[in-house]
């Protein structure tokens, strides 16, 4: 392996992408614009072919230790529940190599998991992106101040971390036995959020609203801006962040509550009957 990688610049890695879906083929764009030559990746589905051909073009699609071969950074970007079996079957055939550098990007594990690869001599990172992904060139510029959660044995920590800054996010050094906390963090403010809008625009269409979202995205974005600013001041779930809440609930209007939550068991009632007649005619 070359210390350069083919690039020009000092420190250029070659780069294998190991599952080029939404995030992998992002992040293997990303540190290609930076320099790295992402020298092969792997794509088993028909999306994830279309991904490297867009994102990554000219790139080989190879078999997955054919990637880690030919990389001196290994982008293991592959479902959480894959990721384990991934690296111990890579180091039962012998694929890790010394000083190679093994960055996986799920957000439930810290580096322990790369301990086979470790094993063998390779650098453990573990860089999870606190951001959603199309899988499209669109996520390139979110890219740029995205947090990125980094976990690494302490003398390795500095890569994980310039790796990070070097696509123009900001790395956050996350405890190994954090990780799991870390992440469910964000699925619970994430995932609950869209069901919180989902529902929200139910509501809104019931009302005769055409475009709920259209309605819904001045209000939701400022409450969501009161609402992160009050967790940056250190408020977190305490009093301080009361004071970003809006509406009837601040002003202490209770019968404009008790009104809302009429208005919504009837709109409940009626979607359970509505469901329950689809039920039947089927």
């Amino acid at each position: 392996m070359s210390a350069t990688g083919g690039g020009s610049r000092p420190g250029r890695l070659g780069v294998g992408v190991v599952g080029a879906g939404r995030v992998g083929a992002v992040l293997g764009s990303a540190l290609r614009a930076t320099g790295h030559a992402v020298v092969g990746a792997s794509g088993i589905s028909e999306a994830s072919r279309d991904r490297i051909e867009a994102l990554l073009p000219g790139v080989p699609v190879l078999e997955v230790p054919d990637v880690v071969e030919r990389s001196e950074l290994a982008l293991l970007a592959v479902p959480d529940d894959v990721l384990p079996g991934l690296v111990r079957g890579l180091a039962d055939v012998g694929a890790w190599q010394p000083g190679q550098i093994v960055v996986h990007t799920s957000g439930r594990y810290g580096a322990g998991v790369l301990d086979p690869a470790r094993a063998a001599g390779a650098i453990p990172l573990a860089i999870h992106p606190a951001m959603t992904f199309t899988g499209t060139s669109l996520d390139l510029s979110r890219l740029e101040g995205t947090t990125f959660a980094v976990t690494a044995p302490a003398p390795v920590l500095p890569i994980g971390q310039a790796l990070v800054v070097e696509v123009g996010g900001e790395p956050v050094v996350v405890a190994e036995e954090s990780r799991g906390l870390y992440h469910a963090a964000l699925a619970h403010g994430a995932n609950h959020l869209v069901v919180l809008v989902a529902q929200a625009a139910h509501a809104l269409e019931a009302a005769g609203i055409e475009q709920p979202g259209r309605v819904l995205a001045p209000l939701l974005s400022a409450a969501l801006d009161g609402a992160t600013r009050a967790a940056d001041a250190g408020s977190g779930g305490g009093p301080g962040a009361i004071a970003a809440l809006t509406g009837p609930v601040s002003r202490g209007d209770v019968g404009t509550v008790a009104e809302h939550l009429a208005a919504l068991r009837a709109l409940a009632a009626t979607s359970d009957a509505t469901t329950s007649c689809r039920r039947t005619r089927r």
